[in-house]
């Protein structure tokens, strides 16, 4: 039965989450504050409902409601456009095809997935649909933090409600079962958890995608079930919102330079929503809109983050969710920097140009700015629709894939390190995967990358000794670890180098290189005396998702070959060139 102390617990975090509200809100008025209280109850009891609308999708891009052309110049917010719905509208999408899949698809979600289904223990799950709706995104810090506190507000009383009904009729059956354990990870508090990132957006749903493709050894079933519907999208902003955030980055004119817009968005996700528009000159171009005040918002936003899965327990201790908020929040603050983003984007169309199989679309600067992103449109389908296909175009695509994060890491030291699927647009007409979404590119220092290559190989190569030494220069061990730890980040190596050990196509299609991982992870999180070093966070995410992809293609990928390439054709540094795996079977 679940103590008064834990209820208490939650119910401390939620008064810090106020607490921050109320220092935030000297400059609103008392009414403000009483209707954003009011909306905010409103939500955590579901008062809050909305008209149903069916959409279309394969008229999406004829609607009349939704695609405005512009004539003699005329300003978009004075053009008087046909009625939208409401704030609260909601809109009921087809998860898994509510995009044109011959259409670019991504915005900026973190996950790697857009089917609507999952496997459980062997089995496919249909994921449950969420209900996405067209709502004004919280632009104020005191408006977030006010959906932070009607959040843990709701987590109060979720968790009362479950410890009541244990009181009554007893605990669950704790068995293969984490949220038994604790009222807190109750099926619904963990899809109040979702809806409301939902709602929020910024950095607050970006962390919730983040944790969505993590395993049950870091986040308990139920966190990971509710956070699929966090992959499913953000909800969408209306129309006179999104015209206030173009007038504001691109002036009031900016129509001036389009023949149409469609307002309804390709993709909605945790930074911006994408739409397709037609230039003047002719050319289909994605506009990636940023959401209002998520830019600011990101520390606010993750500090409060931290402090309901703190109060929670959601997340276990070994996780060093200090370190791990320390580096989202920089990582955050790159990708909300659309001119930054742009300079990467011409900065990997340079680097890739005379790369056979890839594409990288062009910036169209005159349409773009620090908040709104436009570039050249580009076809493809995401790496979940590539799995339908033969088995040549998956072994092809999986290769490719794999040859590029290489690339990525130890030729340009410079990583587009977002696995999401949907960045990486497969053109079966001309072999070449389109590349987008470039916000999360990072630059990887020399001496790092020197050794991580070294620490690649001795996993390829079993070398033990190799691993340790690599792993401690490296920061993922201090030297005094015990064994049972050592044991497990060593054979974690082996398992992550299996697809490198041996000459010959690797099927990835009949691994089972995810349950070793995880297993042996859920260990490591137990005795690990440091957090990674903060490279690892991006690079990580990039390679399990560069594995993830070949697993679902089910590819075959002569993934030591493609090593051994890039390694015999490495330059390391002068003063420890040699020096280290020089006598590594190669």
């Amino acid at each position: 039965m679940v103590s008064l102390r834990d209820i208490v617990r939650v119910l401390d975090g939620l008064s810090l989450v106020a607490k921050e509200g109320i220092s935030r809100s000297n400059t609103f008025p008392l009414e403000t504050a009483i209707k954003a209280a009011v909306l905010s109850v409103s939500d955590v009891v579901g008062l809050t409902k909305g008209k149903l609308r069916q959409i279309d999708n394969a008229h999406r891009h004829t609607v009349t409601d939704s695609v405005i052309f512009f004539k003699d110049h005329v300003p978009a917010s004075n053009s008087h456009p046909p009625p939208t719905p409401g704030a609260d509208a909601t809109v009921l999408l087809n998860i898994g095809s509510s995009m044109d899949p011959d259409s670019q698809t991504s915005v900026d979600s973190a996950a790697p997935s857009t089917s609507n289904t999952t496997a459980v223990n062997g089995a496919v799950t249909p994921l449950k649909q969420r209900r996405l709706r067209e709502r004004k995104v919280p632009s104020t810090p005191f408006s977030r933090a006010m959906g932070f506190a009607g959040l843990g507000a709701g987590l109060a009383w979720g968790t009362l409600q479950e410890s009541t009904k244990r009181v009554l009729f007893g605990t669950p059956n704790s068995e293969n079962n984490q949220h038994a354990l604790s009222p807190y990870l109750s099926e619904r508090n963990a899809e109040r958890l979702a809806l409301a990132l939902c709602r929020m957006r910024g950095a607050a749903l970006k962390l919730g995608q983040m944790l969505s493709i993590q395993d049950e050894s870091l986040v308990p079933a139920p966190i990971l079930a509710a956070l699929d519907i966090v992959r499913q999208g953000a909800d969408r902003m209306p129309r006179n919102q999104l015209n206030q955030v173009l007038d504001a980055e691109l002036g009031s004119n900016w129509s001036s330079n389009l023949t149409s817009f469609d307002y309804e968005p390709m993709a909605a996700a945790s930074i911006g929503q994408v739409h397709r528009a037609v230039t003047k000159e002719g050319l289909e171009v994605a506009i990636k809109i940023q959401y209002p005040g998520v830019a600011d918002s990101i520390e606010s936003d993750i500090d409060n983050v931290k402090l309901l899965l703190t109060y929670t327990n959601l997340l276990p201790e070994k996780m060093y969710l200090d370190s791990a908020m320390k580096v989202a929040k920089e990582e955050l603050s790159r990708e909300c920097d659309y001119e930054l983003e742009a300079k990467n984007q011409k900065r990997f169309r340079s680097l890739l140009t005379n790369t056979k199989g890839f594409y990288v679309p062009f910036v169209v600067d005159n349409i773009s700015s620090k908040r709104v992103l436009s570039t050249e449109l580009v076809p493809g389908i995401p790496i979940d629709k590539v799995a339908l296909l033969s088995q040549e175009t998956r072994n092809y695509v999986g290769k490719k894939l794999l040859e590029l994060t290489l690339m990525e890491l130890f030729v340009f030291r410079f990583m587009q390190t977002d696995p999401n699927w949907s960045n990486f647009l497969y053109d079966e007409a001309e072999k070449s995967i389109n590349l987008i979404d470039f916000g999360a590119a990072r630059d990887y220092p020399k001496h790092f990358v020197d050794d991580y290559i070294r620490m690649v190989l001795a996993c390829a190569n079993n070398d033990r000794e190799a691993v340790i030494e690599m792993s401690r220069r490296l920061g993922f061990l201090t030297g005094t670890e015990s064994d049972i730890m050592l044991e497990a980040h060593v054979q974690a190596g082996f398992v992550v180098g299996l697809p490198f050990s041996k000459r010959g196509g690797y099927d990835f299609g009949s691994t089972n290189i995810t349950q070793s991982i995880s297993n042996l992870g859920a260990t490591m999180l137990r005795h690990r005396l440091t957090p990674p070093p903060e490279e690892a966070y991006s690079l990580h995410r990039k390679l399990s998702g560069a594995f993830l992809a070949c697993i679902k293609l089910r590819a075959v990928v002569p993934c030591r070959e493609i090593l051994l390439q890039v390694y015999e054709n490495y330059q390391f540094a002068e003063e420890a060139s040699g020096k280290i795996l020089s006598t590594s079977s190669i």
